[in-house]
């Protein structure tokens, strides 16, 4: 179904675009860090989810639909940098206790599993440069001359996903190993909770900056 040289060559840099940091692996990072190894990860596989369907939004060409639409691209950026805007909010007023009931509560903070995978779902949906990425860098490796070229899209875009699902969630889950070791002071945790504020609004201000 794919053209073999063209998937090896896909596979290649399907890996160093997954291994390069960029706003779904600090994503995960922060959210690893503030809740722990678990959340990190679900974390990841909400981002994962997120990119599954930007994928298969630009398997059965709802890309072009987009790109038609510049003001779809603007609308979905500021709401993009609004969900990371609210995330730093939260990281910012989170204050950590004191005591073997601060001690409790710092062991497990930030938020839950079910949240960082929703969030993580969120935060890359609304990110319209994914479904730009998808568009300029999928049909590179695809080869109409095979035939079958949506399936040719759904094995580079599952292939992509899987990749960077297992990259991020190796992330989330060395990042939440730290939350021990980082969360053993107040003055610890609250500037965990400074950098992880830092990471979200630098990532909203980025999708906000990113021409159109």
């Amino acid at each position: 179904m794919v053209d073999v040289s063209l998937y090896v060559t896909f596979l290649a840099a399907a890996f160093a675009l997954c291994v390069t940091p960029g706003p779904d692996m600090m994503f995960v990072m922060a959210m690893g860090a503030r809740g722990g190894p678990a959340t990190g990860v679900w974390a990841a596989v909400g981002v994962a989810l997120g990119a599954l369907v930007h994928a298969g939004a630009a398997m059965l060409g709802l890309s072009a639909l987009f790109l038609s639409l510049p003001t779809l691209y603007h609308i979905l950026r500021w709401a993009g940098a609004a969900c990371l805007i609210c995330l730093a909010v939260k990281a910012f007023r989170d204050r950590p206790g004191l005591g073997a009931e601060g001690a409790a509560s710092a062991a497990a903070p930030g938020p839950g599993r079910r949240r960082a995978f929703w969030q993580g779902t969120i935060t890359n949906l609304l990110n319209p440069k994914v479904i730009l990425f998808n568009v300029a860098f999928l049909p590179q490796f695809v080869n109409p001359q095979l035939g079958h070229v949506v399936g040719q899209f759904m094995v580079l875009g599952l292939t992509l996903v899987l990749m960077g699902l297992a990259v991020d969630a190796a992330i989330g889950l060395s990042a939440g190993r730290l939350l021990a070791l980082l969360r053993r002071s107040r003055r610890m945790a609250r500037g965990l909770n400074v950098l992880c504020g830092t990471v979200f609004t630098g990532l909203a201000v980025r999708l906000l900056a990113a021409p159109g």
